[in-house]
């Protein structure tokens, strides 16, 4: 008989790390009247730049605007291919697609879930313009294989790191002398967060500039301050552009969160600790192995089912902690089985067979600042309560 007992109350999969500084920083943006783009979002573009060590920073509303951003700047466009991954949100091949360009997938390892850069190298077409690997979870993928292959073969890098702040790559932040750019998400669930929000970084002048244009409607980059005394009034439109640009209440959530990172990052490892030791030597678990050259953000904590050892499947162990009030998650469906491209390009779940695989086997526990290590404790013994029950 199970000596585990149920807690009364549900546990979300993730809640953001509110202190009274972060509503203090609000209170005060708000209070300045400044509510859109303004000298707030100007300061967090500037730490954020210092912070993962590149030259330029673009503040946008979210992680797929950057990604879009940093395409066009690349000039990719209709004719244009572009590969990734199809284990990521369907935001970065979506963001492709808003270009004109066709996404191609490229398959995974499984024993992190990262792009295999030996698939890429198999991928690329005369019509191949960039590729945009995914460092998911908050693994970095192999940035110096992926490096030679852009190098030999011309190719534009957008790396998507909407998991990957905090990630380190041989010793260095993500972000740090990007090759081209690197994009990031605040999103309310994210190590750094701010509701919604994202930033775009680069070393490369034309590219932050033409972004900024972008991500303003196409205006000149100063025009965010045509209404103050120093500003203008008179602005162009250099090109067609978009409303992705951050705005001051967020930045002011965003420089709050990227003041307290190292306090916050401390109580998410405090968290895995807890469950690589519940789950190190659990052969109905698969975890999720970390590349010697890597250093984890633990954005997400990453686990797969091993139901070869069990009697239920990845559903119902999902189903069954929830019985046992534990939130969990999926990361991610596999995009290439999505209805829209199934649609449009005929994908089957075998085109991609260790990416579908993965996405079929894979959940994703409960990872924030403020679980706290009893909760985290709660979550492992639900987990392990479960491998007890119906384990082969």
């Amino acid at each position: 008989m199970s000596e585990f007992k149920v807690r009364d109350d549900w546990m979300a999969f993730c809640l953001p790390d509110i202190s009274e500084a972060e509503i203090e920083a609000i209170t005060a943006a708000v209070r300045s009247g400044w509510w859109a783009k303004g000298p707030r979002t100007i300061e967090f573009e500037k730490k954020f730049a210092e912070y993962v060590g590149a030259k330029h920073c673009v503040a946008v509303n979210s992680c797929t605007a950057a990604l879009h951003l940093a395409l066009l700047t690349a000039g990719v466009g209709p004719g244009d291919e572009v590969i990734t991954t199809p284990l990521t949100f369907a935001s970065t091949a979506n963001s492709i697609l808003h270009t004109g360009a066709t996404p191609v997938f490229a398959d995974i390892d499984m024993d992190t879930g990262l792009i295999d850069p030996k698939e890429i190298e198999k991928k690329i077409t005369s019509r191949t313009k960039a590729v945009v690997p995914v460092h998911y979870s908050g693994l970095a993928c192999d940035l110096g294989a992926i490096h030679r292959i852009c190098d030999e073969h011309n190719l534009f890098l957008s790396e998507d790191a909407a998991h990957a702040v905090e990630t380190r790559y041989k010793g260095e932040l993500i972000g740090h002398h990007p090759r081209n750019t690197v994009s990031y998400s605040f999103y309310a669930t994210k190590n750094l967060a701010c509701g919604e929000g994202g930033a775009l970084v680069t070393d490369d002048d034309e590219i932050a500039e033409r972004a900024r244009t972008l991500s303003c409607h196409g205006m000149n980059s100063r025009a965010w301050n045509r209404y103050g005394k120093g500003g203008s009034w008179r602005y162009d439109i250099a090109e067609i552009g978009y409303k992705y640009n951050m705005f001051d209440i967020q930045a002011a959530l965003a420089l709050t969160q990227l003041s307290r990172m190292d306090d916050m990052q401390a109580r998410r490892l405090a968290c895995v600790d807890i469950y690589q030791q519940a789950f190190a030597d659990v052969p109905e678990l698969i975890l999720q192995k970390t590349p010697e050259y890597c250093h984890h953000s633990r954005h997400l904590y990453v686990l797969r089912v091993n139901e070869e050892r069990l009697t239920i499947s990845r559903d119902q162990f999902i189903e069954e902690l929830k019985e046992r009030n534990v939130g969990v998650s999926v990361h991610f469906i596999a995009v290439h089985t999505m209805s829209a491209y199934v649609n449009r390009f005929g994908y089957k779940p075998e085109d991609f067979p260790k990416a579908y695989a993965f996405s079929e086997s894979e959940i994703s526990l409960p990872m924030y600042s403020t679980l706290g290590t009893d909760k985290a404790q709660y979550v492992a013994d639900a987990v392990l309560d479960v491998v007890k029950k119906y384990r082969r």
